[in-house]
């Protein structure tokens, strides 16, 4: 990465136009210094409290809050996205961060475990063994375009590393850097009131690869949390494992959140399915990595209704504005890749809009047959666009699941007479995808302690992550056993006074 002194301003998604102030590119003497203070306030931050971690991830929460309408207007024009979106997005955001300083305080992400000695057990005794999970180390974030806040600076990925006693140097997106900066300031006067170490969290800005390829290069960090592209999640992950020690990257990176529609629903509601799906494929402008992007059933006049209820709803939405010019770029080429496949039909096209970064939404169909011939056609069109498959029968739809790339999510559309065919094909999903649901879409994802937001290759690099919920803690930490340790040296949640959940001899206690 070569230095420079460069500045870059945001701009308004809807018009194009720039918005000040400058903000200054970040240099390769940026990295190494934010780096750099990460590790050396990694011993003292892994080593605060619960209380105290908690009160910092809260003091955060309050710090964003207190950011009021400038925060919520700026992170709007840098995006395109409404008010409204951008205020429910802030609350998730505050929110996460406060579940987070819950989960640290409950102490049971430690994952304590005792195996009292056994120095009478034949043929062998046990030595006594101790374990409990340690945070990795400085973790180097990379902000998403399509949550400039919830997926960002604050984001999940941050909170929950620093929920694991982890440092974090945030690259923020391009897209977004007025955003960016007013969160990582909320974050920095959170760190000072509450007394934490300088260098627990860095912040990083600027265009272009090479900044974020130096930051996860830096033998300083320790763990990597990407949400993006496919091609930028591999370069990502091609960095890391060619670094001296090579690191874990947790990347979210592409998926077509396969709907499948049953004979039985479909029967009863085709029409009422086929408007629905509409509302939730064009959300914000689709631009979510949950996005209804495959649709799967068997021929029918079910489907039948089905289409045309689709149809008639997508010839009413209007184009949206999209996050970034290259965002709509990537989104019109892949439509039209689609589109030009021989077997594809082209069914229905929303309205045109006036903006610069505004593209229209659009529905494609295709045979099952054409999709087993072709895999080429299920690859991922970020935007509101959305394949139907026509299957022959449910054998054929059953191979098309089979040979599916890894998803986030999977979702049934079902009435009481689909139940059986169900049944069969959670077996096949639960190897395709993360999460699983029944009788709803899959944009939209609750932050809770069960949540999975993750899944196999392309879908995440780590299939046993999650990103979204409590559970995203484990990401940033490792287990370490101790054996046979004096009780005075063991660390305080190992001892046998400590009032921490934990299993002794693989019992709660």
């Amino acid at each position: 990465m070569q230095v420079n002194s460069h500045a870059f301003r945001g701009h308004d998604a809807s018009t194009g136009e720039e918005i000040a102030p400058d903000f200054p590119v970040s240099t390769a003497a940026d990295v190494e210094q934010a780096c750099t203070a990460a590790k050396q306030a990694f011993a003292d931050y892994r080593a605060t409290s619960s209380e105290e971690r908690a009160a910092f991830l809260e003091a955060i929460g309050d710090e964003i809050m207190a950011l009021g309408d400038d925060l919520l207007d700026r992170a709007s024009k840098e995006s395109g996205l409404p008010l409204a979106r951008i205020t429910g997005e802030r609350g998730r955001t505050v929110n996460q961060l406060r579940l987070f300083a819950q989960v640290v305080r409950s102490d049971r992400w430690r994952g304590v475990r005792i195996d009292p000695a056994m120095p009478d057990r034949t043929p062998l005794p046990r030595a006594d063994l101790r374990l409990r999970m340690v945070p990795l180390g400085p973790v180097a974030v990379f902000g998403a375009s399509n949550f400039p806040l919830a997926f960002s600076t604050a984001g999940g990925d941050t909170a929950s590393a620093l929920a694991a006693g982890c440092p974090v140097v945030v690259k923020g997106h391009p897209a977004h850097p007025g955003t960016d900066a007013m969160v990582a300031d909320a974050i920095r006067k959170a760190a000072q009131a509450c007394g934490m170490p300088s260098g627990v969290f860095g912040h990083l800005q600027g265009p272009g690869n090479e900044l974020g390829s130096a930051l996860v290069r830096n033998p300083n960090i320790a763990a990597v949390g990407f949400t993006g592209s496919r091609s930028g999640g591999l370069a990502m992950l091609k960095i890391a494992q060619e670094r001296t020690v090579p690191i874990p990257v947790f990347a979210e990176m592409s998926s077509v959140n396969p709907v499948i529609l049953m004979e039985q629903a479909l029967a009863s509601r085709g029409k009422e399915l086929g408007e629905a799906f509409v509302g939730s494929l064009t959300m914000g402008a689709g631009q979510f990595c949950t996005n209804p992007g495959l649709v799967l059933a068997v021929e029918g006049e079910g489907l039948s209704a089905f289409e045309s209820a689709a149809c008639a709803a997508m010839a009413d939405q209007p184009a949206q504005t999209m996050l970034t010019s290259g965002i709509r770029e990537a989104y019109a080429h892949g439509k039209e890749a689609l589109a030009a496949k021989p077997s594809v039909e082209k069914l229905a096209t929303g309205k045109a809009g006036d903006g610069s970064t505004c593209e229209a939404p659009e529905l494609f169909a295709v045979s099952g047959s054409a999709v087993l011939a072709d895999s080429s056609l299920l690859h991922e069109v970020f935007g509101a666009a959305s394949l139907i498959v026509r299957c022959a029968d449910i054998e054929e739809l059953k191979a098309i699941l089979r040979g599916l790339e890894g998803q986030l999510t999977a979702t049934l559309q079902m009435d009481d007479g689909d139940r059986e065919t169900a049944g069969d094909l959670l077996a096949i999903l639960e190897q395709v995808c993360g999460r699983i649901l029944a009788n709803g879409w899959p944009t939209g994802v609750e932050v809770s302690h069960a949540m999975v937001h993750g899944g196999p290759y392309p879908a995440t690099s780590d299939g046993r992550t999650t990103s979204v919920g409590t559970m995203a803690i484990e990401r940033f930490l490792r287990p370490v056993c101790y054996q046979d340790i004096p009780a005075e040296l063991l660390p305080a949640e190992l001892r046998d006074n400590a009032k921490v959940p934990k299993l002794l001899d693989g019992e709660p206690a």
